[in-house]
């Protein structure tokens, strides 16, 4: 028994706040200072607040947590939660105020920017601190146990940035701003929510961290009308819990929702993967809808009868899926594709048929021109060798066929028979000829004179 209670002993030891912690004037100094907002740190706060804009307006994680590094709002809270604790009401005030104006400066300045800047895409950052739930109070409350113990004691280290970052009030108050900017008020209220559960949960923590440490109270508790003191003490409790209750309740209700929408996209999933394979048939696509409880199922394959419906239907009531709206479609079935299948060869032989006739055509076609100009060829050659021999005073062109060996085997001949009002000599019907040929392109011909 003793070596337990040694042991107790020397954990407490290690556990134990009171032997690092600050003097009391030195932690009522800074937290009096952080509260503070004039001058400096005005614009230290709007330039953050300019920053977690930029950072949301971009999605860009690492400007925001910049923004949230040199945010000077946790002063003020932390404020709160003190004075509530030592019963200081004039500080309390004094709190009070200098947030409201901290908020209030800060929604103004990110409502200006979102209504300036001409990108209004709702990307995943801002979008995160729409819908808070009830473990943003965890969050905010250890974050703020850590802000008030790091400013108590002696051995501060770099608690105070990693604290800012993890209870994140900058982005949710400029995620206010946008909701007010663009008009969307479920942004509004959802971002306003979020920053007054991580305001009241940080004050808290310093509340119940400055009872631990036992900082003095304020000096009216030390007299000796003790029915006054009681009802001072008595009405604070209740203020705290009232002010609890009206921040837990909210998120205890949106945890549970997520909890629930967590558990149905699991189920779901889990269920999608079991039909994948369903008589024969292939699941093509799915959609999961976890706030309508909807699931939406496409597949391809044999054609879904109404046994097979029926049979998916009782897998997800047998899988806890009994309220979900269930709906299947057929996307494509064999039997359509085998005809898809056949109406596309048959598309194909008959564009092949089609080409074949268009290519006949254009033979033919061609063939008929060339009968159409047979009469203007002796024309033509009139026309070109009266330049050459005036004494040429007319043409006969005809085309024919010149068959060798058999009937089957034929040659193009070309026939010119020229009119003349001279002989012409030997040596000139030569040049006409050999003119003829390269006119014609052919070597295969009959001249008359």
């Amino acid at each position: 028994m003793d070596e337990i209670n040694a042991w107790l002993k020397k954990f407490f030891g290690l556990i134990r706040l009171t032997h690092e912690r600050e003097d009391y004037d030195v932690i009522h100094e800074s937290i009096e200072k952080a509260i503070v907002f004039r001058g400096t740190n005005v614009w230290i706060l709007l330039f953050a607040i300019v920053i977690a804009s930029v950072g949301l307006n971009m999605n860009s994680t690492a400007v925001i947590i910049g923004a949230m590094l040199i945010s000077p709002l946790m002063g003020p809270i932390n404020g709160i939660g003190y004075s509530v604790a030592t019963y200081d009401f004039d500080l309390l005030k004094r709190s009070l105020k200098n947030f409201g104006f901290s908020m209030g400066a800060g929604l103004l300045a990110s409502t200006l920017y979102f209504m300036i800047t001409p990108i209004n895409t709702e990307h995943s950052e801002l979008l995160a601190r729409t819908s808070p739930t009830f473990y943003d109070v965890f969050i905010a409350m250890f974050g703020g146990l850590a802000g008030i113990v790091a400013i108590s004691s002696k051995q501060k280290g770099n608690v105070i940035p990693g604290v800012a970052i993890a209870t994140a009030l900058m982005p949710p108050l400029c995620t206010a701003g946008y909701g007010m900017s663009v008009g969307n008020w479920n942004y509004f209220a959802g971002a306003l929510y979020l920053l007054f559960i991580n305001s009241v949960f940080i004050a808290l923590a310093a509340m119940l961290v400055s009872q631990l440490l036992k900082v003095p109270k304020k000096e009216f508790l030390l007299a000796r009308d003790f029915q006054n003191k009681r009802i001072v003490i008595k009405n604070t409790r209740i203020v705290v819990a009232i002010v609890i209750f009206i921040t837990v309740a909210p998120s205890l209700y949106l945890g549970y929702t997520l909890i629930k929408k967590d558990r149905f996209q699991s189920t779901a999933d889990y269920f999608v993967s079991e039909v994948s394979v369903w008589d024969g048939n292939y699941l093509l696509r799915h959609d999961i809808n976890p706030r309508e409880k909807k699931i939406h199922l496409v597949y391809a394959g044999n054609e879904l009868d109404s046994i097979s419906e029926a049979g998916l239907r009782i897998r997800a009531k047998d899988m806890g899926l009994a309220g979900v709206d269930l709906k299947i479609e057929q996307g494509l079935t064999i039997q359509n594709y085998e005809e898809d299948q056949l109406n596309t060869s048959q598309i194909d032989r008959l564009s092949d048929e089609v080409n074949r006739l268009k290519s006949a055509l254009f033979m033919r076609e061609k063939y008929i021109d060339s009968l159409r100009n047979v009469p203007e060829i002796g024309k033509q050659l009139l026309d070109e060798i009266s330049s050459m021999y005036p004494e040429i005073v007319g043409c006969t062109y005809a085309g024919s066929q010149q068959y060798l060996d058999s009937l089957d085997s034929s040659k193009e001949m070309a026939m010119i028979f020229f009119d003349t009002s001279a002989p012409l000599e030997k040596e000139d019907r030569e040049k006409i000829r050999e003119w003829l040929q390269n006119r014609l392109r052919s070597q295969r011909l009959i001249l008359r004179f």
